[in-house]
């Protein structure tokens, strides 16, 4: 694992597959927006993010960049069972989840709009893996 992958990029998507955590203990927290935007100020995003209609959005309340190199990015795992994105491996994943209305549950296969958005959830989620 090259640890200054870790340090150097933030991975940030708007939901994380738990079908891909393999090691002993995960830790989920959650952060403010405010924290998050802060993070991100002067650090290199490495986005996951997967539904294009709500990135703008998304952008817009953290204030950068969330486009991924590809389009649909899958999340594989390292040897240690840390989340890697384009070759890079990360012990940390912040997630930014819209909110939508109590009950709100959208149509199958149609995109939900940005007006459904009644605001943001960060989650922090940090690997111990041994």
């Amino acid at each position: 694992m090259n640890t200054t992958d870790i340090k150097s990029k933030i991975l940030v998507g708007n939901s994380f597959p738990f079908s891909l955590v393999r090691c002993a203990q995960l830790t989920v927290e959650q952060k403010s927006v405010a924290e998050l935007k802060a993070l991100l100020a002067d650090t290199e995003v490495a986005s996951f993010w997967g539904h294009a209609n709500t990135r703008a959005a998304a952008e817009s309340v953290l204030g950068v960049s969330l486009a991924p190199r590809s389009e649909r990015p899958a999340l594989t795992l390292s040897l240690e069972g840390l989340p890697m994105l384009d070759g890079d491996t990360f012990d940390t994943c912040w997630l930014l989840s819209p909110d939508y209305p109590e009950g709100f549950r959208p149509a199958i296969g149609v995109e939900v709009g940005l007006e459904q958005i009644s605001g943001w959830q960060v989650l922090k989620l940090t690997w111990q893996c041994k």
